[in-house]
């Protein structure tokens, strides 16, 4: 069974059924999230939530906890790339009682209140292979929770890498949603852009406003990040702000994107034919630290592959230079 009572996890206290949905939105993509949303929460099914990072894979699959029999129990976050390997299996499963079998990690009392509600399993192509195996496994036989998984590769090309088992994926993907990126949200950006300064304002007795050179920034700028990126330029705006969050308060994350000046020689990649994939897989990574300057998360955002991925590639190549030089 698995472990909802880790402090790994993030809990959500259970919310009234009448509570308003985390998600916000007009737009015809996110109107049709929704749809889907409320269609598929009554229902067992297994959900993965599909979509870029910042996009809203969290709060989808709270409003699925929220509209569900499960709302009434706890709802938890396992972020699958954000524990080392070797934890991960103590840390979803819980600890082992003897070298076979390992005791049940859900305690009585979360069973009492109503069951063990939903786990949302966050960024699933990140975990282990042989742990993919043992959840399959887990999956046939819950009875007690729901479980929900999200990520932001494409499914089918993190199975064809060998990111992802091909089962796990269809016993997974019984109901998928793709999440839109908030460039493809229409009028979104300003509804999001004013709730998040409106709850700001609520929060502190103020009423402070966007000027409308803000307003049309907001709107022309294409948003990377997504929600969060929208959500952390608006809160950083109003705490600099005295009554009205004017463009020059926006900062750089809402300014036009601009293709950054690079030496030429950092944008080549020299591989020779029939260079093993390891090696060239080497060479592009190395590159893509050189292009960044050394910034390991934008160069993983570039590579597409998680920050901890990352750091393993390294510490690889690291340990296999030590071992040469011995």
């Amino acid at each position: 069974m698995l472990n909802l009572d880790l402090h790994e996890l993030r809990r959500v206290e259970p919310t009234p059924a009448d509570a308003i949905s985390p998600l916000l939105g007009k737009s015809a993509a996110m109107q049709e999230v929704m749809r889907l949303i409320e269609r598929v929460a009554p229902t067992d099914a297994s959900v993965l939530l599909t979509g870029e990072s910042g996009s809203g894979k969290e709060l989808a699959a709270l409003a699925i906890h929220q509209q569900s029999r499960y709302r009434n129990g706890p709802f938890a976050t396992f972020k699958c790339g954000a524990v080392p390997d070797s934890r991960i299996e103590a840390e979803l499963f819980g600890p082992a009682t003897n070298g076979f079998s390992r005791a049940s990690p859900v305690p009585p009392d979360t069973i009492e209140r109503g069951g063990c509600g939903t786990v949302l399993l966050d960024e699933i192509t990140e975990m282990p292979w042989e742990l993919q195996t043992r959840l399959l496994r887990e999956l046939e036989t819950r009875k007690s929770h729901r479980v929900i998984a999200a990520t932001n590769r494409c499914p089918l090309q993190a199975v064809e890498t060998g990111k992802l088992r091909e089962d796990l994926l269809y016993r997974l993907a019984v109901f998928p949603i793709a999440l839109p990126p908030l460039r493809d949200r229409g009028g979104d950006v300003h509804l999001l852009a004013e709730h998040f300064l409106s709850d700001l304002n609520r929060r502190v007795g103020l009423d402070k406003q966007f000027s409308a050179d803000a307003r049309a920034l907001l709107e022309q700028h294409s948003w990377p990040g997504n929600v969060r990126e929208l959500k952390n330029c608006v809160e950083r705006a109003f705490i600099l702000c005295d009554d009205v969050l004017e463009l020059s308060l926006l900062g750089q994350s809402a300014a036009p994107p601009k293709a950054a000046p690079v030496p030429e020689n950092r944008l080549r990649v020299d591989i020779r034919v029939g260079s093993r994939i390891e090696d060239m897989e080497r060479t592009l990574i190395e590159a893509t630290l050189d292009h960044f300057q050394g910034n390991k998360r934008r160069s993983a955002d570039a590579l597409g592959c998680s920050l901890k991925t990352l750091y393993n590639k390294l510490n690889g190549y690291s340990q296999n230079q030590q071992f040469a030089d011995s």
